[in-house]
């Protein structure tokens, strides 16, 4: 094999240096709308723990701020302020084994494959396309020679191929930032999952402990009512009740067993949830019986609770990022209206024959630019912008609606919060009277002053006083895992963005 020669080498290089000079040179320009963050509706501190707050100030469009999402900042385990093992036991297991975590992630690294594909479109193409193979042309073909060789002919080729689209609009640069906005919109999705997820197993987890409270009440009052039926009972064969009393006696107990049977299911319903929530079968995934305490309530929520917590809101950030993106297509649309530059380049070695491919006479090299220009195409780049534009126009909508959104559910959170401490007070104080009044009408009918039928009621009210006051600090619980939910994973004040 001879070597090459000294021009070949030069004509080499040329080429391709030449090439990324020239990309280098005309890579730079920007076509389209820079991208700044939509301004949305914000005010200083909620409403429900600033009343006297002035509302006014935030009505009008020229109030509205630019918020700087901050989803990025660690929430920690969040749960921990309820002080409960169980529920410390479950949560970590979500992000060890939920499947539609599993899903998130399997689209974030979707999205990030994405970023690579149109990262790699900001750089030159290069690569190696040998050929082997033979032609012969028909002697009965038209305009054919009949005095030229008919035996056909070989070609071997093993050319060096560089192509590329030189980003003269920025084009490719805004694919990229729109890629890398998506990817992090996922990132944010993905964040969201698991602090829904996260929050389902809290509540599930308050729902069945307040189902277990509810079958100890059930169980207990069970087991009273079956007592007052064996004291009715005696009276009744001693000749001092009628036999109504025993029927309505043994009614209200098996009123009651009803009850204390039908909080079972419940019960397994919300076992199995929290199974599938930490990726267990409920068939080999139980919780042991852990009754509610009365005694127990939600963590406090501290006065001037600030509303820029929502910024580390994980959807907020999703929705933002989003709409950065679809700025980027407005660009992308744009960039349609001027030339596209693609730079082509060959260099290698071509022969008919093996023995001669690789001497300095078989070397070739082709290089030079295409420029392409479409001057009508039937609207279809107007359309494209407009699509793009109304599309951002949508996204920026959906930001705000997010934004305004996340507000309603902390107030709507924190209403909740306050009027059910209040109303658990009342409850209680209902509750104790109840039981009271239970106490009364059943020592008077001992002693034959009212009838059963006072008793019966009594102990209907006092049941369902009761009841009530488990499920209020159900509701309680529920609210304050809701609101840590919609305040992004907490509401410590050491996680705020620095001012």
């Amino acid at each position: 094999m001879k070597a090459r020669s000294p021009l070949q080498h030069a004509c080499l290089n040329t080429a391709l240096m030449s090439s990324l000079a020239l990309a280098g040179c005309v890579a730079g320009c920007m076509v389209g709308p820079k991208y700044r963050t939509p301004s949305v509706p914000t005010a200083p501190s909620f409403k429900e723990l600033n009343p006297s707050a002035d509302s006014s100030a935030f009505k009008e469009n020229s109030d509205w701020q630019t918020a700087k999402p901050q989803d990025t900042i660690p929430r920690g385990d969040w749960w921990t302020i309820f002080h409960d093992s169980g529920l410390n036991a479950l949560e970590p297991q979500v992000a060890d084994a939920n499947q539609t975590l599993k899903v998130a992630e399997a689209n974030l690294s979707a999205a990030r494959g994405n970023l690579r594909v149109q990262n790699a479109n900001r750089y030159p193409t290069f690569g190696i396309n040998p050929f082997l193979g033979g032609e012969r042309y028909s002697a009965n073909q038209p305009y054919f020679n009949a005095a030229s060789s008919n035996n056909g002919e070989g070609d071997l080729q093993l050319p060096l191929q560089l192509s590329y689209e030189v980003d003269l609009w920025g084009a490719v640069r805004r694919n990229v930032t729109a890629a890398r906005e998506q990817s992090q919109a996922t990132a944010a999705d993905l964040q969201t999952a698991l602090l829904s997820l996260q929050a389902e197993v809290a509540m599930d987890y308050f729902e069945l402990r307040a189902a277990d409270a509810q079958q100890k009440l059930l169980n207990d009052t069970v087991a009273q009512y079956a007592e007052a039926v064996r004291i009715t009972n005696d009276r009744y064969l001693g000749g001092v009740a009628v036999k109504s009393d025993l029927t309505q006696a043994q009614t209200q107990l098996q009123d009651a067993q009803v009850q204390a049977s039908d909080v079972a299911i419940a019960r397994s319903q919300f076992e199995h949830a929290i199974a599938i929530l930490i990726g267990k079968p409920p068939a080999s995934f139980s919780l042991p019986p852990s009754p509610l305490p009365l005694s127990d309530t939600p963590p406090v929520v501290p006065p001037g609770l600030p509303s820029q917590l929502l910024e580390r809101r994980p959807d907020i950030a999703a929705a933002e990022r989003r709409t950065a993106a679809a700025n980027e297509q407005i660009g992308i649309a744009r960039a349609a209206y001027f030339p596209s530059l693609s730079l082509g380049a060959t260099a290698g070695q071509e022969s008919t024959s093996f023995a001669s491919l690789f001497e300095s006479s078989s070397f070739i090299y082709a290089l030079g630019p295409t420029i392409g220009q479409t001057f009508y195409d039937g609207g279809r780049r107007r359309g494209l912008s407009e699509q793009a534009r109304a599309n951002y126009d949508s996204t920026t909508a959906s930001y705000r609606q997010t934004v305004l959104t996340a507000y309603q559910q902390v107030e709507d959170n924190l209403v909740a919060l306050r009027v059910l401490s209040h109303e658990q007070e009342q409850q209680r104080e209902a509750t104790a009277s109840a039981v009271e009044s239970e106490r009364i009408f059943n020592n008077r009918y001992v002693g034959g002053v009212d009838t059963y039928l006072q008793v019966i009621t009594a102990q209907t009210s006092a049941l369902l006083n009761q009841r009530n006051d488990i499920d209020i600090l159900r509701r309680r619980m529920d609210a304050s895992v809701l609101l840590i939910k919609v305040l992004g994973g907490g509401w410590d004040r050491t996680q705020l963005p620095p001012q």
